[in-house]
């Protein structure tokens, strides 16, 4: 099946600026019909949603995150983004994109399973 693949990842000091990438395995795919999500997970953390989009551009943040993240699509719906400004420490992770067939629902999307990438590592240290 196709799969996300994530790029943009690297590190960066306190307060820096990433962007992070997110295209289908299969080139041309397009994420229009999905749900899509940036998830993260720090070392000896369980994973967490970060930010959501839907089919209709509808978008949602997890707290921690919110006014400093922004998800995105672009390229016709062929890549999703996540714009991260004013970075800290902890938001060193790795982090994976995911893709549903299904819709925003409260934080997250929902409706069907999330087919998950391999992920991309973001550092922020001094």
């Amino acid at each position: 099946q196709v799969q996300p693949v994530e790029s943009g990842g690297g590190s960066v000091q306190p307060g820096g600026s990433l962007r992070l990438s997110c295209k289908a395995s299969v080139s041309g795919f397009t994420f229009g019909a999905y749900c899509m999500g940036w998830f993260r997970q720090a070392p000896g953390k369980e994973r967490e949603g970060v930010a959501h989009i839907d089919s209709d551009g509808a978008t949602k943040y997890a707290d921690s995150v919110k006014g400093r993240f922004t998800i995105s699509q672009g390229d016709g719906k062929r890549t999703l983004y996540l714009e991260m400004n004013s970075l800290k420490p902890e938001d060193t992770a790795m982090y994976y994109c995911a893709a549903m067939k299904g819709w925003l629902l409260g934080d997250s999307c929902s409706g069907g399973q999330n087919i998950w990438g391999q992920g991309t590592q973001v550092t922020v240290s001094s």
